[in-house]
């Protein structure tokens, strides 16, 4: 379920006339995959049908416009088609691609994209009250958008083959997206079909090419269930670094809970683990579990902030227990933040700890006395943080130090509280710059992080059907 912004020049270029014989590499990136094995190669089918319908204009139909569009006030909706025909062999990777238009504003959400099992709908008449219904899986979110940009999503969980296949955008934004439609021509809506998965053949070699994989969640064990241990289970098909965003162990701390429960769940990938501390590894004084179960590993003794580099990315660990260690301008962990971030020559930056500056649940309110380290991360260009502490999941749109939509600069926060310790938090009203909240879901928060961007997905535990993916550029 992965969503991408594919900002690279040749974006734009993929051909969009419909290829039924041969295939073509899309990008015109070739090579073989690893192992020898044939180069991935893809074939991109134009939708055969869109449109888009109104709530306020229940009984107009926009069919034959030149775009499709989402969100906005009166509630809009866009649908497609597609048909695909001469393709053989299965489908390694089927990726939905859409192009805003030239006078699109931009928005904060872009929109989610859901399958329609009903393709037969007439585009030339459709209305918002015969309009079918999203009724299958939930592929992922586009975030923010600008005009003139493709954007895709991937949408292989329900392309088999040859058949007609259909979509639906919903956004719940006042901003309303606007995408190109099919009759543009070259800018039509795009099903692109590969043959090998994300990862495999086709992707750009060389060190430049290089990505890494951080994967983890907040508020993690506790003796009293084994919710942790399913979410392990999430953790061993996924290779890469492990971060912790606080509460590794739920309960109070205590040497012998790391020993004995942590270590049946997240302690079988400890060598692979990137700790930041919680409140409830302080409830043993001076957090001595904490740091005697992770060593090194959870940075100078008493201080607990530590960061490090994983590819072009640089990533920072912070300790949000700041009537401990201290988190105002000025204070020791302010200034180490600050001088870090000067010293690291990554484009692209990432931060994580306990408790969360934004939040719209109920169980725990937002961190004031974190702000200091928000606004160190924002004036130095960061793109994510991530948080615990609210036994939740939440995605805001980027935003400043004040809460504010930003476009241009803004960090993209995420509370994802989801490890297993602990009982679901509710929500309470909103933040204006929430955008995908969830409680009744345990699960890991998954980052790709690129040469000069990055994607998310929500991975959830066995029997849970909730997610959320997008992909971010960096600043």
């Amino acid at each position: 379920m992965r969503v991408r912004h594919l900002a690279a020049p040749w974006a734009i270029l993929v051909p969009v006339a419909l290829l039924t014989g041969g295939c073509g590499l899309l990008g015109g990136a070739s090579g073989d995959s690893p192992g020898g094995s044939e180069p991935d190669r893809s074939t991109t089918f134009t939708a055969t049908a869109d449109t888009f319908v109104s709530s306020g204009e229940r009984d107009s139909a926009g069919g034959e416009k030149k775009e499709i569009i989402a969100g906005g006030s009166p509630e809009q909706r866009a649908l497609m088609t597609f048909t695909v025909t001469g393709w053989n062999g299965p489908v390694g990777h089927a990726v939905l691609r859409l192009r805003t238009n030239g006078d699109n504003n931009g928005s904060d959400d872009g929109g989610t994209v859901r399958a329609v099992s009903d393709t037969s709908w007439p585009e030339s008449t459709l209305t918002w009250d015969r309009a079918p219904a999203g009724d299958g899986p939930r592929f992922g979110s586009f975030g923010t958008v600008t005009s003139s940009t493709w954007y895709d999503v991937d949408v292989t969980a329900s392309v088999t083959g040859n058949g007609t296949y259909g979509f639906t955008i919903s956004s719940d934004s006042d901003d309303a997206v606007h995408y190109d439609s099919r009759e543009t021509g070259d800018h039509a809506p795009q099903l692109v079909l590969h043959t090998a998965g994300p990862g495999g053949a086709g992707k750009r070699s060389g060190a430049d090419a290089r990505t890494e994989v951080l994967v983890g969640a907040g508020d993690v064990s506790t003796c009293d269930n084994d919710h942790a241990e399913k979410t392990a289970d999430l953790l061993a098909s996924v290779e890469g670094t492990i971060f912790t965003a606080g509460d590794t162990n739920q309960d109070n701390g205590e040497g012998w809970r790391y020993d004995e429960c942590f270590t049946r769940s997240w302690g079988r990938f400890k060598k692979r683990i990137r700790p930041a501390p919680g409140n409830h590894d302080y409830m043993t004084e001076d957090a001595k579990g904490y740091y005697d179960y992770f060593g090194k590993a959870a940075g100078e003794r008493g201080k607990g902030y530590y960061s490090y580099d994983l590819g072009t990315w640089h990533v920072v660990a912070l300790n949000s227990n700041c009537e401990i260690v201290g988190c105002e301008e000025g204070s020791d962990q302010e200034k180490w933040l600050r001088a870090d971030l000067a010293a690291s020559s990554k484009p692209c930056t990432a931060a994580y700890w306990h408790h969360p500056l934004f939040t719209s649940a109920e169980g725990h309110e937002g961190s004031e006395p974190v702000r200091p380290l928000f606004r160190a991360l924002y004036d130095a260009g960061a793109e994510i943080v991530v948080n615990g502490h609210n036994h939740v999941y939440e995605r805001f749109t980027p935003q400043n130090p004040d809460g504010e939509p930003d476009r241009e600069k803004g960090i993209r926060v995420f509370t994802s509280g989801t490890g297993g310790g602990g009982d679901y938090y509710s929500f309470l009203e909103p933040r204006p710059t929430s955008r995908v909240r969830n409680s009744g879901t345990y699960g890991v928060l998954k980052f790709t992080l690129e040469k000069d961007g990055y994607r998310w997905q929500f991975l959830p535990v066995e029997g849970k059907s909730f997610t959320d993916s997008g992909t971010g550029v960096c600043h």
